[in-house]
């Protein structure tokens, strides 16, 4: 049997699951124990179990100047920053990407617009955004739609295009005004592919945000890693890291399912 046939059963998919991820502890573990042979007293590859007490230590224990837990506190920022950009972001990439997609006369307005503007690099504009809107939240939650809104009003625009014609001739026919096509025909079809481009979107949308809050921030899960590096307080950083990865990969699996749920048919393989 050919090797493109083969399909692993349920422990041996678990198990492959989780080799890449064994294997990287499995490394990150030689190389520490290498580091603190030669150095005892070295910071940049901290033992593991010194990771673990560290994150603990985030996790329960107050600061000692304010008693607030401050990682919880970090999240709570961080979170709503990233929510508020990405369902601005979303709101604006499904009623522009409607719109481009439908209506002739805008798609020529628009489309080369958003093109042109989907190319310019967000970390770019950062400066413009602090001296134009200022260093509160405004500028992040507006870096993260500039950074995301583009590429997924391309994304949808191009998705209500690949619509059969058929569907929107007939809806025509039976006297259907605009506004009851874009909502009962092109809507339903586009939504699955929404939640497929806020899935991709948010990884994007986490790197917008702790670039911002590692300039202007007073708190925030990217101002505290970039705090910490100071002091070479790399327990601190991995923690922190790992918590961010396990928020956005929390908040892609949730993604995820309500896609399968709200639109088995579509088969959301991302």
């Amino acid at each position: 049997m050919r090797v493109i046939n083969r399909h692993p059963g349920p422990a041996l998919r678990l198990a492959l699951v989780l080799a890449p991820f064994a294997a990287l502890l499995l490394a990150y573990w030689i190389a520490s124990e290498l580091r603190l042979a030669a150095n005892p007293a070295d910071k940049l590859l901290p033992a593991p179990e010194s990771v673990i007490d560290t994150a603990a230590a985030l996790f329960t224990e107050g600061d000692r100047r304010t008693g607030k837990i401050l990682l919880w506190h970090d999240t709570w920022a961080s979170l709503v920053r990233l929510v508020s950009g990405v369902g601005i972001a979303t709101a604006l990439a499904l009623g522009a990407g409607l719109a481009i997609g439908l209506v002739p006369h805008l798609r020529a307005m628009l489309a080369g617009f958003v093109g042109v503007v989907s190319m310019v690099p967000p970390l770019a504009l950062l400066p413009i955004l602090f001296i134009a809107v200022g260093l509160g939240e405004a500028s992040k939650i507006t870096l993260i739609v500039i950074g995301i809104a583009p590429v997924m009003i391309r994304d949808l625009s191009q998705r209500v295009l690949e619509l059969p014609r058929e569907q929107i001739v007939k809806a025509q026919t039976l006297g259907a005004s605009s506004l009851v096509i874009a909502l009962r025909v092109a809507l339903p079809q586009v939504l699955p592919r929404l939640i497929g481009a806020v899935r991709l979107a948010l990884g994007p949308a986490w790197l917008f945000l702790i670039a911002a809050e590692a300039i202007a921030a007073d708190q925030g899960l990217g101002y505290r890693i970039f705090l910490v590096r100071r002091y070479l307080a790399m327990d601190v950083i991995l923690t922190y890291v790992a918590w961010i990865t396990l928020l956005a990969f929390a908040m892609d699996a949730g993604l995820r399912a309500l896609s399968r749920r709200a639109f088995p048919w579509m088969e959301a393989g991302l």
